[in-house]
């Protein structure tokens, strides 16, 4: 079949780098929204409620600076559109405030416009010769960053990067905004924001928490939890939320912990507030969900909470609604796949194929290459071989044709080569791919990643209960239960297994843990019935 020539790809495609947080435009007739200078520019009033920030810059002009301090607390929350219109306003205020331009340059990186991040940054540095020491020492790192956001794989960059960082703190040692810079660049990746951040992080972050950076609390909750220290995660979290009420980061925040934690009710309400007040912020602001990155994230996140719940109608409502806008960001353009991946694990195959074929003509190279995994794996749940052998062929083009990105689709497209081996016949094949598929996901960092593993994982299952592999099924219900022992679907998987091997002492204890940890499932989830249907045959 054609398929085979795929084989030989898969290793050089996971080889490949990572692809950047933001993508170029591949074509003229994309749907890649771009925030307007009119929204970035609007006036803006003095806000509370959204973590306070402050560090005292070269103006004599008291309101410029509480504008430019909003403009941090906006950037350390991540709202990139207010930080932008906190900055703007600053500089009509004080035109001469050059930090201002640098907090812009910030802005325009993340909401994909390099170019007006350059000339922002060009407009900072012509006022160099008139600012104080340490504003042309804040001038000076973004210099160093901004250089090494251009040659993100350029070690001696990075670390001139972090050098200066250190060399300012000497001079400027109660700099809280320093400190939290420290503890950004401590990641291998330039364009870090603080997602990333490490636990090399933390002892910086602590620090300018102990100066007044009460914007840290955001950084080190991450910091906790990439290193799975999650009661402090939480800790931290609940500080952020309690510091940025208004700020519909902030209780999403809260929300990421709780996950890990086994608190997923809990999260699901974190995430709505955080939907709540996201919802309020754009009708207030008469801004365009598209326009904020957030909106989609908390979307996905909300509706893989509610699946995990077994709640799929309010999973549906979210997932929908996250597919349905426009992304500016490269990841959130390839996280749409949850969409089409839901319908299939559900069975709605026709709806499936509908939301796979839009991904598949995107203008963007690599989400057409996820649309045609998605459109392969429908293909493949209803036994059409030959048909996904084609799509997968089509999605391998565009992989190769692609600029950047391959890296981050090339884990779902080795999953598809698993599970149409494993379908066809070529167990072993099948059986080793998706171990490897099963070893990577599980070992990426983040509660999005954490999430998502365990659906692959579901699918894995799913995929050899189909194939006939029941050894194979057993082995992916364990990786399910290994990777969260409080996930419903994972004692589902484990009792069908043990059912199938004759074992119904474990069935029925799996079933019976499965409908506990589904309590709270919609009563019409299928999975229910299945199993009252097989306890009931079991007990006969």
């Amino acid at each position: 079949m054609p398929f085979s020539v795929l084989v030989r790809f898969t290793t050089a495609l996971l080889l490949l780098a990572g692809c950047t947080t933001a993508l170029a435009q591949d074509s003229p007739t994309h749907r890649i929204p771009v925030v307007p200078d009119d929204v970035l520019t609007r006036p803006v009033v003095l806000r509370s409620g959204i973590g306070p920030a402050h560090d005292g810059v070269g103006t004599r002009n008291r309101d410029a600076q509480a504008f430019y301090d909003q403009g941090l607390s906006y950037l350390h929350d991540y709202v990139w559109v207010e930080a932008a219109r906190s900055f703007n306003q600053a500089l009509r205020l004080d035109p001469r405030l050059a930090l201002a331009h640098v907090g812009l340059s910030f802005v325009f990186t993340e909401v994909n416009r390099p170019d007006a991040s350059r000339d922002a940054f060009a407009a900072a540095q012509r006022l160099t010769s008139e600012l104080n020491p340490h504003d042309r020492a804040h001038v000076e790192i973004r210099a160093l960053q901004m250089a090494s956001e251009a040659a993100p794989f350029d070690l001696d960059k990075r670390m001139a990067f972090r050098r200066a960082l250190d060399a300012a703190l000497t001079t400027f040692p109660d700099d809280a905004e320093l400190w939290i810079q420290r503890g950004i660049g401590e990641s291998s990746d330039p364009f870090e924001r603080g997602q990333g951040s490490v636990v090399s992080s933390i002892p910086f972050y602590e620090k300018a928490l102990a100066r007044g950076g009460v914007c840290a609390h955001h950084y080190l909750a991450h910091a906790y939890e990439n290193s799975n220290q999650f009661t402090k995660a939480v800790e931290h979290a609940t500080a952020y939320e309690q510091a940025a009420p208004n700020i519909p980061h902030a209780h999403h925040m809260r929300g990421h912990v709780l996950r890990r934690t086994g608190q997923i009710a809990a999260a699901v309400s974190a995430f709505d507030a955080a939907d709540r007040l996201q919802i309020a912020y754009e009708a207030s602001e008469h801004i365009p969900p598209e326009y904020e990155w957030h909106h989609e994230h908390n979307l996905d996140l909300l509706g893989s909470s509610y699946q995990y719940l077994g709640q799929m109608a309010r999973a549906e409502k979210a997932l929908k609604a996250a597919f349905d806008v426009p992304s500016l960001l490269a990841v959130q353009m390839y996280d749409k796949r949850g969409w089409p991946e839901f319908l299939i694990s559900r069975g709605r195959l026709d709806e499936a194929m509908t939301a796979a074929r839009i991904l598949s003509t995107h203008s963007v190279t690599i989400v057409r290459a996820t649309g045609h995994i998605e459109v392969a794996r429908v293909h493949l749940a209803a036994g059409r071989f030959a048909q996904a052998a084609d799509e997968t062929n089509l999605a391998l083009r565009e992989l190769r044709a692609a600029s950047t990105g391959q890296a981050l689709v090339a884990p779902a497209l080795q999953s598809l080569q698993g599970e149409f081996f494993l379908r066809t016949g070529q167990r072993e094949r099948g059986r080793q791919m998706l171990r490897d598929v099963a070893r990577v996901v599980r070992a990426l960092p983040g509660p999005d990643n954490w999430v998502q593993a365990l659906f692959t994982l579901e699918s894995i299952a799913r995929t050899a209960r189909a194939a006939g592999d029941d050894e194979f099924a057993a082995w992916a219900a364990m990786q399910m239960l290994e990777h969260d022992p409080n996930y419903a679907g994972g004692h589902y998987a484990a009792a069908l297994s043990a059912r199938q091997r004759g074992d119904s002492a474990n069935a029925q204890r799996e079933f019976t843990t499965a409908l506990q940890l589904w309590g709270s499932a919609d009563p019409s989830l299928a999975e229910l019935s299945e199993i009252r249907a097989m306890q009931g045959s079991l007990r006969r």
